[in-house]
């Protein structure tokens, strides 16, 4: 029988609700199949999402799926060696038009093998060319919360230079971005934080204002980047102006909203919008206006692969301001 070759990895082996980290190895799998219609991708840096340590809690994943390696966000070289980003969404074989549109999509790491590995096997289409100005870490940071934070704010939000935008829950990889991209984009920021370290950090990165969660602002702002859910739904509402709308991707603390406003929201014609992630063109969109800008995302830390539990248990504590970035202990280029 021939012998099975074997990268290393970082992946789910079980489940636990309470403590995710328990079922976290840092290991070697077998190479990564690749099916036809695909490539592989050799990984030099990668980045944390939260979707990580939902899936080490058993959410969106099945028992006998595991072991999963884990990861959406990927950079690295080609199989020709051009250095590239790998786009996350997984579309089903022949859609056409926007991958977040088909409701058999997913993502890596969900039903295929994800890109916290020394090679990660990606369909040919997922792959978009990274730019040389932009590190591998940093790359790594785009495909999922980046790429969330540039649909919200620009395509399904249609937010125009000028106007005030509310990012509710400063400090995760979502809102900061949406600081960054939106500050840089020519929108008046303001965020919100229960963490006064976090407000401070967020004004650092571009904020005009910050204020405590829940707090009222000094007048009704355009639209609002809601992530949190629960905990911040109705702030969110009674914040924007009559026409505003909200932009929602997330429900970090719930999404069993005690009153979801409807009699403000009719009353004062809000719109409500969802979004999620976003397309392989938004992506080269994304890192076009990164590009031109000079705009870089906002890592925290940057960490070995080998140490990945230390990225992984600083989110779970929420001790993090931006994105955790993995890498190989190349730096980047």
């Amino acid at each position: 029988m021939a012998s099975v070759d074997h990268v290393f990895a970082v992946y789910a082996e079980s489940f636990n609700s309470d403590d995710p980290l328990s079922g976290l190895v840092v290991g070697e799998r077998p190479d990564p199949e690749v099916p036809d219609g695909w490539t592989t991708v050799e990984v030099k840096a990668a980045s944390l999402n939260h979707h990580d340590l939902w899936s080490l809690r058993g959410v969106g994943l099945r028992e006998e799926q595991l072991p999963m390696i884990l990861g959406c966000d990927a950079a690295g070289l080609d199989e020709d060696g051009n250095e590239v980003v790998v786009h996350a969404v997984v579309s089903s074989p022949g859609w056409e038009g926007d991958e977040t549109f088909d409701p058999k999509r997913s993502l890596l790491s969900e039903r295929h093998q994800g890109s916290f590995a020394a090679k990660v096997a990606v369909p040919t289409r997922n792959l978009v060319p990274k730019p040389d100005s932009l590190s591998f870490e940093e790359a790594a940071c785009l495909p999922t919360a980046w790429l969330t934070a540039y649909r919200m704010l620009f395509t399904r939000g249609e937010l125009k230079p000028g106007e005030t935008v509310l990012v509710q829950g400063a400090g995760g990889g979502v809102a900061t971005a949406a600081v960054v991209l939106g500050r840089a984009a020519g929108l008046r920021v303001w965020v919100t934080s229960r963490d006064e370290a976090k407000r401070v950090k967020a004004v650092e990165a571009g904020a005009h204002q910050a204020f405590e969660s829940g707090a009222r602002l000094p007048e009704k702002v355009d639209a609002v980047v809601e992530t949190v859910g629960k905990a911040t739904w109705s702030h969110s509402i009674r914040s924007l102006r009559p026409g505003g709308r909200i932009i929602t991707s997330g429900t970090t603390s719930g999404a069993d909203v005690e009153d979801p406003e409807l009699t403000r929201t009719f009353f004062l014609q809000l719109s409500v919008i969802g979004s999620t992630m976003g397309t392989r063109d938004e992506l080269a969109a994304l890192m076009r206006f990164l590009d031109s800008t000079g705009t870089r995302p906002l890592i925290d830390r940057t960490i070995l692969f080998e140490d990945a539990r230390e990225g992984f248990a600083a989110m779970a504590g929420g001790d993090v301001f931006g994105k955790i970035a993995f890498t190989f202990g190349q730096s980047a280029r």
